[in-house]
């Protein structure tokens, strides 16, 4: 076992991580909410090594990332566990496996931080992923793999669910570009009803800090699923949130949920409720939002706010026609804020 980054050592042998805002004081033996991180004797190490439970070579698009090198490729990669037990969790075999007494080994990849980067050159990746499961648990791994990465002229991405500290943010951010991160629903009520969590703020003052501190490009998702938090008043204090915090030009994905899980009872989310929801960030001054998990759909596409022409043109996660140049609309000239 690998001691962990950024904990303290607190009385009768208890530990307090400092990585999450879950924030969790672990007694002696025990772990945090994650489960891949544990107090033995008084000091916290992490059971994630470089284990990894799956990795693909995939376009930014699919994580989904529209505004920055589209059109590129990421090697992406995932570990064990997580810090959330989201109702609807796609990648529940990943993210809820994990099992202190179990060896990992027998179900991992070890592939090293030198090797991650090296691989990404041999498939002439743009960048690497941290995706699949929340990368904030696998910090000392990635944050290693950063540095390497960035390196050799790579750049970097965590898709995330935006729980990581500042404490986290400062020390990754001087290696770490995209911040794809989940805001899943604008108050606490309908977090909870998602995941557990604690103050979902902190979610929002970490993405605040990202841009703000260390300049990371952000992206935004929100899986809407009907009857938990499809609640229009809601979601439009959330884009005047993104507005008003993160910019006008930060691309607001608005996604198609499917049953699965423990929301296996769900519906799909009605397009329409996506159209809707489109049309109430536009409304409050958001020039990108996106409907995602819709095949086809016109608003998976990118418009210039200035002149209304499309910009990019995307089937799926291909990009089919591209008119910008230097992140510029090549119509009229309007600055997209979209990095090539």
């Amino acid at each position: 076992m690998e001691e962990a980054l950024l904990w303290e050592k607190l009385e009768g042998d208890k530990v307090r991580c400092n990585l999450c805002n879950f924030r969790c004081i672990i007694p002696k033996d025990k772990t945090g909410i994650c489960k891949v991180r544990i107090n033995k004797d008084g000091k916290l190490f992490t059971l994630l090594d470089s284990y990894v439970s799956s990795w693909a070579l995939d376009p930014i698009e699919k994580k989904p990332v529209f505004h920055y090198f589209p059109g590129s490729t990421v090697l992406s990669f995932g570990t064990w566990g997580c810090n959330f037990r989201c109702r609807g969790c796609q990648n529940f075999e990943i993210s809820r496996f994990v099992k202190t007494d179990f060896d990992l080994s027998l179900i991992s990849e070890k592939i090293t931080e030198e090797e991650v980067v090296s691989l990404a050159l041999k498939y002439k990746a743009r960048g690497i992923a941290w995706t699949y499961n929340e990368p904030t648990i696998w910090f000392e791994y990635t944050y290693k793999t950063a540095k390497l990465a960035k390196a050799k002229g790579l750049f970097t991405v965590y898709v995330t669910n935006g729980s990581i500290t500042k404490e986290g943010l400062d020390m990754i951010g001087p290696y770490l570009d995209v911040f794809r991160v989940d805001i899943k629903a604008f108050s606490q009520e309908t977090y909870n009803k998602i995941t557990p969590i604690f103050d979902y703020r902190k979610i929002l003052e970490s993405v605040v800090y990202a841009k703000e501190k260390w300049n990371m490009h952000v992206e935004v998702v929100t899986n809407i699923i009907p009857t938990i938090n499809d609640n229009l008043e809601e979601l439009r204090n959330l884009a005047i949130f993104i507005r008003d915090n993160l910019g006008k030009n930060t691309p607001w994905h608005v996604t198609r949920f499917y049953p699965y899980l423990d929301l296996s009872h769900l519906y799909p989310t009605p397009v329409e409720t996506l159209e809707n929801i489109r049309n109430i960030g536009i409304e409050e001054g958001l020039n990108f939002v996106y409907i995602g998990n819709v095949l086809g759909h016109p608003y998976e596409d990118t418009y210039c706010p200035r002149c209304k022409r499309r910009v990019i043109k995307r089937h799926g996660f291909e990009i089919v026609e591209n008119h910008t140049h230097n992140g510029k609309c090549d119509f009229c000239g309007e600055d997209l804020s979209i990095y090539e």
